[in-house]
């Protein structure tokens, strides 16, 4: 990267509640190894690294040193050789005081471990019988811990030492709400390496950085300044928004979250990242689909890496090599072509006309820079300018003929009640109400995290577990469905063309109205009843637990149609209400 001037950031961060209730897993998390008996350097890791491994906070307080073990028979051996990897400097390097926290904090979690077990009892009830006497004691531990005074202690211990860690910024303005909580910081410097050392802070993982870094803290980062990297060759002016990647949550790409589905809107171009060595999973189908059926589908653009490394007795030419990974794509547009039709047709347009190849990126690539592979890594080059060249070019708006299709309300009441259908189905098998081989029934302590984190209201999921995104997406789908298949058109039937046009404009003015409907109805509004769901305990609480959630939540958010010709509710209203606001923005006609 390269350039003068002005660099500047802003860096906000997660809320204090948010940040407790992570604490509070944390302390449960720790409750369980000691409940399972795990060893002693496990059970500490738990209390500062979260489960899902999103927020580390031994990166922000620093990795306690682990507990010492007992001498094995290997301890007099002197011919083992230590190796030099970035963990070895933090383990001796540990901050005593994080140790002694984090060992006394374990130490009071033992204790309400002990005494908490002594008084639990093994009670069964009909809706228990899949759970074994073990489970049935880490459900009621679980609620006893979480409630605790000593939980509580160590969460706001914590929670001071975090807030602690922001004192060490030597740079920038720190702004904090009126509890004193850090909100944002923001900088600008004219000094590029001096710029990059200080925003480290926000963004490394280096070992060497423990106990100084204040990343999972951060909710967002923004950058700005001159940077263009050796290779480019042309300037670009470009905004580029980064995620958390969708393969970083195990199992996270049934639907969409609903933070990465409203960015599909916001955005022009959408760089969508795959590995070439492998097929493609189910995460970039994810987005595929959800491009297409929204009316994003031109906005992306496919970059495969690790190009380098596909290699193969039946691989001679790069041509082969392209061939092969494309391969995989094509069993996905065969079964989106089933699925959503005409969407295709406008992934595989995309797929022929904004897809690079490149490898070896983690080296620095520059033309006058010598490489071990000078081909590969001039190939490679040439890929990301032209990438750039396309996500910098300004979009041509399609010209499509006066013609419009007719719609028909009672089409798009099948439409909502296909997808009330479906959703119904899919939580009444996952919550083990029904049985469906597409939707296997989980566990039960996965469905209690996803009732606590909807009562909290920090995140409207549990890994893969998204209540208004698996709606959402059904709905889209449907929908998406629906408006390919118009009564009929006002003028000529238009060519292929621009029907995938004109039904890729009706989808987006539609489905981008439907997110924040769905948003309501399924997590905002019913708050208090996923609270009361994940309140229940003891006997019988798992079956009691998937009722609330299917007859107290879904079933007044979306109503299961019992007749999909006369689907009438508040949530068929809605989403008719938005149908008729798209209609009018496109001067659609309606019958």
């Amino acid at each position: 990267m390269s350039g003068g001037g002005r660099y500047s950031a802003a860096v906000t961060f997660a809320g204090r509640d948010e940040i407790a209730g992570h604490l509070r897993d944390n302390v449960w998390e720790t409750a369980k190894a000691v409940l399972e008996e795990r060893p002693p350097d496990v059970v500490q890791d738990k209390l500062l690294d979260h489960v899902s491994q999103r927020f580390r906070f031994s990166h922000v307080l620093g990795r306690a040193a682990p507990p010492r073990p007992a001498a094995g028979p290997d301890d007099d051996l002197d011919d083992f050789e230590e190796t030099d990897d970035d963990e070895a400097p933090a383990v001796r390097a540990a901050d005593p005081a994080t140790t002694e926290l984090v060992r006394s904090a374990v130490q009071a979690v033992r204790a309400v471990v002990a005494g908490e077990r002594a008084g639990l009892s093994v009670r069964r009830a009909p809706g228990d019988d899949d759970r074994t006497d073990e489970e049935i004691i880490e459900d009621e531990l679980e609620n006893r811990v979480r409630r605790s005074a000593v939980c509580e202690r160590i969460v706001e211990t914590l929670l001071a030492e975090i807030a602690a860690r922001f004192d060490l910024l030597e740079a920038g303005d720190l702004h904090r709400d009126g509890d004193g909580w850090p909100v944002s910081w923001t900088w600008d410097s004219g000094d590029r390496a001096e710029f990059l050392r200080v925003v480290t802070r926000f963004s490394s993982n280096r070992t060497a950085l423990f106990g100084r870094l204040l990343t999972p803290l951060v909710d967002g980062i923004r950058v700005r300044g001159p940077f263009r990297p050796l290779w480019a060759e042309r300037e670009a002016r470009l905004v580029l928004i980064d995620g958390e990647g969708l393969g970083h949550i195990p199992g996270s790409v049934a639907a969409v979250s609903t933070r990465l589905r409203r960015r599909l809107d916001e955005v022009d171009a959408i760089v969508l990242v795959d590995n070439a060595q492998q097929p493609m999973q189910a995460a970039p189908v994810a987005v595929m689909r959800t491009a297409a059926a929204t009316g994003n589908g031109e906005k992306l653009h496919f970059l495969f890496t690790h190009f380098d490394l596909v290699t193969g007795d039946n691989l001679h030419t790069v041509g082969d090599r392209k061939r092969h990974v494309l391969a995989s794509a094509e069993n996905v547009l065969n079964e989106i072509r089933e699925e959503l039709g005409i969407a295709e047709r406008v992934l595989r347009r995309r797929l022929d006309e904004a897809r690079h190849f490149v490898g070896g990126i983690e080296r620095a690539l520059a033309p006058d820079r010598p490489d071990p592979r000078p081909k590969a890594a001039a190939r490679t080059m040439r890929e990301l300018n032209a990438l750039l060249d396309a996500l910098a070019a300004d979009p041509v708006p399609v010209e499509t003929g006066p013609s419009r299709p007719v719609y028909r309300t009672a089409d798009l009441t099948e439409a909502v009640a296909e997808a009330a259908r479906g959703f119904h189905g899919q939580w009444r098998a996952t919550l083990g109400l029904a049985h469906d081989p597409r939707w296997p029934k989980r566990h039960w302590a996965s469905v209690k995290a996803l009732t606590r984190r909807l009562a909290e209201g920090h995140t409207d999921e549990y890994q893969d577990l998204r209540p208004a995104a698996s709606l959402r997406t059904m709905l889209e789908d449907a929908v998406y469905r629906m408006l390919q298949r118009p009564v009929r058109w006002t003028g000529p039937e238009p060519d292929v063309e621009d029907q995938e046009v004109v039904v890729g404009d009706v989808a987006s003015a539609l489905t981008r109205r439907l997110i924040g409907l769905v948003d309501r109805l399924v997590t905002e509004e019913p708050r208090p009843v996923w609270k009361r769901a994940y309140e229940q305990h003891g006997k019988g609480s798992t079956i009691r637990r998937a009722h609330i959630v299917i007859d107290g939540i879904y079933a007044e958010a979306v109503p299961f149609p019992t007749n999909k010709a006369a689907y009438e509710n508040r949530f068929s209203d809605a989403v008719a209400a938005a149908f008729k606001e798209a209609a009018a923005e496109l001067d659609l006609a309606l019958e």
